[in-house]
């Protein structure tokens, strides 16, 4: 998981905390009610970044996985956002490394899409994701994370690891870079 300077300092400061009021390890019981609470969202989530639902799925419960098997200690009720980063950093792994098998293999000739691709998605919603995918990284992470999820700029900040000043910041620039490029796809 990558993390900010801040959020070092922050998880220095759990991790050297010993007392066991503050610091808790995620228990199956607790697990299980995360698990419906957030499943859908964070799949979601993993859906932006991921083009099909099974890849979304599969770094979503990887991401629950590594909660509850982690080694390390966390502060009660910041589960939810340590699960909204894994999320996002297993889905931009996993786009990581599509592209780098699509980089060193050939796509085979002649493969033609299917005629109902076009009419499944949405062209629209296609128009804003490809834009989207293409902001810098925190920006669409901040985007997507408060207008697709609905989360508040404070567990926006949480799940990234930065100030909420920053996060009204790369929201004010993602929505500007986001509505010129969508300007410029009209042109």
């Amino acid at each position: 998981m990558s993390v900010g300077p801040t959020r070092r300092r922050r998880l220095r400061a759990v991790r050297s905390q010993s007392t066991p009021a503050t610091v808790d390890l995620v228990v199956a019981d607790q697990l299980g009610e995360l698990y419906a609470a957030h499943y859908r969202d964070l799949v979601k989530l993993a859906s932006i970044y991921v083009d099909d639902r099974e890849s979304a799925e599969e770094v979503t419960q990887d991401a629950f996985v590594k909660l509850l098997s982690g080694s390390y200690r966390m502060e009660p009720g910041k589960e939810a956002a340590y699960l909204r980063a894994a999320v996002l950093n297993g889905a931009r792994s996993a786009l990581r490394k599509r592209r780098v098998r699509r980089a060193h293999k050939p796509e085979p000739p002649g493969l033609v899409a299917a005629a109902e691709a076009g009419g499944v998605q949405s062209t629209e919603q296609d128009r804003i994701l490809t834009a989207v995918r293409t902001l810098p990284e925190r920006q669409a992470a901040v985007l997507v994370l408060r207008y697709y999820l609905d989360l508040s700029e404070a567990q926006v900040a949480d799940t990234l690891g930065i100030a909420k000043g920053s996060v009204k910041s790369h929201t004010h620039r993602g929505l500007a870079k986001l509505a010129k490029l969508l300007e410029e796809g009209d042109q």
